[in-house]
């Protein structure tokens, strides 16, 4: 499916919430396409972006720093730990909590997660100039921190 601005009705073109919508589509497509070839997904870069920034913290803590669900993070936490990217160790003061760990592999695995998402940015915003691109995480993070 082709998504195209073009020749929809003007109320559509109007309404911020079916550019939003639009632009997520198109955004997801970009970042799928940087992504394949990694054998990784979203959740797998969100967990390891959290860790690489926050250090060792808890599965339970994964989920609330990322917003991913409990079900989720365990198995992303399962493939990723398969892959050699994170370790798990019980909670020193509570042995039930598992402590996620990223590893070097994880690291470096991170690095390229990295750079094949910045060209995924520069493919979504190729219309835009640095500040333009500024402007939108600036009115974005707005909409989301209210």
């Amino acid at each position: 499916m082709e998504i195209s601005h073009e020749g929809a009705p003007a109320r559509l073109r109007a309404l911020p919430t079916r550019l939003v919508n639009q632009v997520a589509l198109v955004a997801n497509r970009a970042t799928e396409r940087a992504l394949t070839a990694t054998g990784s997904r979203r959740y797998h870069y969100a967990l390891l972006a959290a860790l690489g920034e926050f250090g060792s913290i808890s599965q339970a803590d994964l989920g609330r720093r990322t917003r991913i669900d409990r079900s989720d993070i365990v198995a992303t936490v399962n493939e990723l730990a398969g892959r050699g990217f994170v370790e798990r160790s019980p909670d020193e003061g509570d042995r039930r909590r598992k402590i996620v760990t990223i590893t070097d592999a994880g690291t470096a695995h991170l690095a390229e997660l990295d750079e094949r998402l910045a060209g995924a940015q520069d493919e979504l915003l190729a219309g835009l100039d640095p500040a333009e691109r500024a402007e939108l995480v600036r009115l974005l993070t707005r909409i989301l921190d209210r």
